[in-house]
């Protein structure tokens, strides 16, 4: 843990541990009225003298509004001053920094248990550290009283999408209601669990989006959401950055709670849009990804349906299991890695914090079979009606308590699951190889170093060869990396390994494609342009442990980074698009001279005085035609590009500059700038191709100035995607393409017969200048290092 957060209280708290009494004579005077009149304040001993527990404030006390109050949010200097004071008030919560943010912003987790147990702490740690590792349990008779005796671990982590605004303001009242309580119910929770709060993943978010809003109140545009990213680099995506660790504030969570405490719940809160159900809970609908282990699956399923019937008994309508969601990809779920269930609940928005009616008509229906009624995932359907954020707060508070109490009845049943999913993996599934191995010598420094920061930040354990290594007739290099896959945490490192076959299929005979919740591939050796290897026999050989912390290898790109005279102009829309966040997160890690460019600075023109090039990241068209609606937004962030913007650029471009295109935007371009290009995919319905994200083969053209550094064969990420023809006597340059019989080399991809022969980079001689047109993604979610040297190769000057 890092220090307490009262190093940094703006309200100068002398610390923030549990159990520190107040000790001014008004307080103490106070606190013994309340004990006469309520007897609710709890009496302790303290060296051999009599001092007074009180109870400790609720969150209106210090926010001066009641979490749920209609037009009410809150920011992140408000939330950790109230936590500071509710852990300076409780022996019941302890309060801890775990790092900061990206805009240097505390990030705070809360220990929240009996306070006997928080004398015990280091204890119940290293008990969670045996439990999860069995290999480090000394015999049946060891393994039974670390059950016996240690403490069911549950992590609740929210706020990581702050225009969900409830999400921000419920782990007050969570935190409140532990602290306070005296129920039984809750007293056994306490007692039999040791519950960490993460009260936001994204701090930097929660102060933006209460800005935003408070600004809106009373405005046309009240309730919408803001016009930038709410996470500085990645928007939504965010919560796709849990098996890459890109991102700072997954690393603290990952680093200093998930790793430190191995916990065996995780209920993560978030928001859904406003027209569905009123809460969802898993059970996931299909498919899960395959290294979950089915005890995982099963849990998570026991645990989800008591949260909908303890719900239910309370008399809420439209709670949800078995919808929508499903638990494929695993870059929301660290958790099913890590012996733990992951807990999901999404509750039905509101405008951010401003109520709204949902008209009847307009609800949208749970039941898998197409009915409008009771369903056996939704028996008593919600109809419509008035919606707050009062009431988002009810449903995911007594979602949270509902998950708390079912679990803490069943504690050790708990812990046994938990260390039984270790010992499958230690023992080795019959699916699973006896290792990977990762050959040295492969020329690619950088993707194996990345390869091996993020198996190690998952606590993977590697070795490195010191000579030779064999196994059976294969053998390889010294300084190949072996992944034994009998290890606590081998589904993390098959999930990633092996390639993903996606079971995909459509809505109905003869329908449209099912759309997956998120994407189909995850393939970390495609992405990194690395070769794993799998063998049946583990290999021999002198072999090491890796140890040190993990971190990022060197980004420098020759000829590029910090180049002077070099500036790219990155648009940036004002209808927020990850794909300009993810791009710019590049940029910054490779120090790439850039500056952000909007669409009235496009529509000016004379770009050419300023930028060498300009890139428009994978936006949809309708933003890059229009953006928002005048009236929708401040006047300043209204319009998109629109023919001026296209005017701008094509101009930009004749006097010599480079106009990068990626994904959705390549069609875009291609159309305005009447480029002698045909994108075949434009307009095709997803019954004809459908990429929901998957990686397919690329043949790259290597004598070409942006194919250069690459294989001649190379994976590379497709969603959306464009597909491009060269007319006959078009002066466009084919850089790559997906060949004549396109490979689908992990996920899923329905139609992918149709990008046959079809150029998937373009670059396009105009006027003085240069367009080049990606149809893939070549920076995907800041991963996809084998391809980022064509959008590399692209940026550098023309030869």
């Amino acid at each position: 843990m890092s220090r307490p957060y009262w190093a940094e209280s703006p309200n100068g708290l002398e610390a923030t541990t549990p159990g520190r009494v107040r000790s001014r004579v008004s307080t103490i005077l106070s606190g013994l009225a309340f004990v006469l009149f309520s007897g609710l304040a709890v009496a302790q001993e303290t060296d051999g003298a009599r001092a007074v527990q009180l109870p400790p404030d609720p969150p209106e006390a210090h926010l001066g509004f009641r979490p749920g109050e209609d037009r009410r949010v809150v920011d992140w200097r408000q939330a950790t001053a109230y936590l500071e004071v509710l852990a300076g008030q409780s022996d019941r919560v302890r309060l801890d920094t775990i790092g900061r943010s990206t805009l240097d912003r505390p990030m705070l987790l809360l220990t929240i248990t009996d306070p006997a147990n928080h004398a015990e702490l280091e204890k119940y740690r290293g008990t969670q550290a045996l439990l999860a590792d069995p290999r480090r349990i000394d015999g049946p008779g060891a393994r039974a009283e670390l059950i016996r005796t240690g403490r069911l671990v549950v992590l609740i982590t929210s706020a990581i999408h702050p225009t969900e605004v409830g999400s921000s303001l419920v782990p007050l009242n969570l935190a409140y209601r532990l602290a306070a309580a005296t129920d039984s119910a809750l007293a056994e929770v306490l007692r039999e669990c040791v519950v960490l709060i993460v009260p936001s993943l994204n701090p930097d978010g929660v102060d933006m989006v209460a800005e935003w809003y408070r600004e809106s109140v009373g405005m046309p545009w009240e309730g919408s959401p803001p016009p930038r990213l709410y996470h500085h680099y990645t928007g939504h995506d965010n919560n796709r950055d849990w098996y890459s660790f890109t991102q700072v504030e997954t690393r603290n969570v990952v680093e200093q709670v998930y790793n430190v405490w191995h916990p065996q719940i995780v209920h993560d809160i978030h928001q859904q849009g406003p027209y569905g159900s009123r809460y969802f809970v898993p059970p996931w609908t299909n498919p899960i990804e395959p290294n979950v282990d089915p005890l995982l699956t099963a849990a998570t399923n026991s645990l989800g349906t008591a949260i909908a019937w303890q719900m239910l008994r309370e008399g809420k309508q439209g709670v949800v299991v078995g919808s929508g969601y499903d638990a494929w990809s695993p870059a929301r779920a660290y958790a099913h890695y890590h012996g733990a269930v992951r807990i999901l609940s999404e509750t039905a928005s509101a405008r951010l914090a401003t109520p709204m009616e949902v008209p009847p008509g307009a609800v949208q229906v749970a039941d898998p079979d197409g009915g409008d009624g009771a369903a056996w995932n939704d028996p008593v359907p919600w109809r419509g009606g008035s919606w707050s954020l009062g009431n988002i707060l009810d449903y995911m508070e007594a979602g949270a308590l509902a998950l708390l109490r079912a679990a803490a009845a069943s504690r050790e049943a708990w812990l046994e699951n938990f260390v039984s999913v270790g010992e499958r993996a230690v023992a080795g599934w019959p699916a699973w190889p006896a290792a990977w191995v990762v050959p040295a010598n492969q020329g690619n420094e950088s993707g194996v170093a990345e390869l091996t920061r993020i198996l190690r930040t998952a606590q993977v354990e590697i070795d490195v060869s010191t000579g030779a290594l064999t196994a059976g007739e294969s053998s390889w290099p010294a300084g190949s990396l072996v992944i034994e896959m009998r290890q606590p945490y081998a589904a993390f490192a098959q999930m990633l390994l092996a390639p993903q076959s996606y079971p995909g299929g459509l809505e109905y005979p003869g329908g449209p494609p099912k759309a997956p919740y998120d994407v189909t591939a995850h393939n970390l050796p495609l992405f990194l342009g690395v070769r794993a290897v799998p063998t049946s026999q583990m290999p021999t050989g002198d072999m090491q442990r890796l140890e040190g912390p993990p971190g990022f290898g060197p980004r420098h790109v020759e000829g590029l980074s910090g180049r002077p005279g070099l500036l790219v102009g990155l648009y940036q829309p004002w209808v927020p698009a990850t794909d300009e966040g993810w791009t710019r997160w590049l940029f910054d890690g490779y120090e790439v001279p850039y500056a952000t460019v909007h669409d009235q600075q496009v529509r000016q023109g004379g770009l050419a005085r300023r930028f060498t090039s300009i890139v428009l990241p994978s936006v949809e068209a309708p933003v890059l035609d229009s953006g928002w609606v005048r009236g929708s937004m401040p006047v300043e962030y209204t319009g998109g590009l629109g023919s001026a913007g296209a005017r701008a650029l094509r101009e930009f471009v004749e006097e010599g500059g480079t106009l990068v295109a990626l994904g959705r935007s390549a069609s875009w371009v291609a159309e305005k700038l009447n480029l002698p290009v045909v994108d075949r995919l434009r307009g095709q319905p997803k019954e004809v191709f459908f990429a929901p994200g998957a990686q397919v083969s690329l043949q790259v053209d290597t004598t070409t100035s942006i194919g250069r550094d690459m294989q001649p064969r190379q994976a590379a990420w497709i969603e959306g995607g464009g597909a491009f023809d060269l007319p006959a006597r078009s002066s466009a340059v084919s850089v790559a393409t997906y060949g004549a019989r396109p490979r689908v080399l992990s996920g899923w991809v329905h139609g992918a017969s149709s990008l046959a022969g079809a150029s998937a980079v373009v670059e396009v001689p105009l006027g003085s200048g240069r367009v080049v047109l990606f149809g893939i993604d070549p920076q995907q979610r800041g991963l996809s290092m084998a391809t980022f040297p064509l959008l590399f190769n692209a940026l550098r000057p023309a030869p």
